[in-house]
């Protein structure tokens, strides 16, 4: 079973840049693909970014290409989102979630974070 809990979120210009974290609790980490979605208010839960358990594969949504990028050290049971060049609609909240295999459907992964709070404004 895995643990995560996000940090990083908060309240920027856009055009600003934020990293989010993601630690996850246990020692299985670097058995799980990682992935970030997002939920902006009225809307459903959409997928951002995935990255497979050693960092070799990254996946993003292509309203973020280019201006996200998802990494990870799994020693220190973390993946992390670098977002660049914020526009007011990527203004959600934020999760990490898991799971063993490569980037899925939301219900695919089994466990989730409590989430972040980005908001992108002028």
């Amino acid at each position: 079973q895995v643990q995560l809990e996000e940090s990083g979120g908060g309240a920027v210009q856009p055009g600003g840049s934020l990293r989010l974290s993601c630690a996850a609790s246990g020692r299985t980490f670097s058995t799980y693909g990682m992935g970030w979605f997002r939920q902006a208010p009225g809307k459903e839960r959409e997928f951002v970014a995935h990255i497979s358990r050693l960092g070799i594969n990254t996946y993003y949504a292509d309203s973020v290409k280019g201006r996200f990028t998802i990494s990870r050290d799994n020693a220190k049971n973390t993946v992390y989102l670098q977002m660049n060049s914020l526009k007011p609609e990527d203004t959600a909240v934020y999760y990490c979630a898991a799971r063993q295999g490569s980037p899925g459907r939301e219900y695919e992964y089994p466990y989730w974070g409590q989430g972040t709070q980005v908001t992108v404004s002028s």
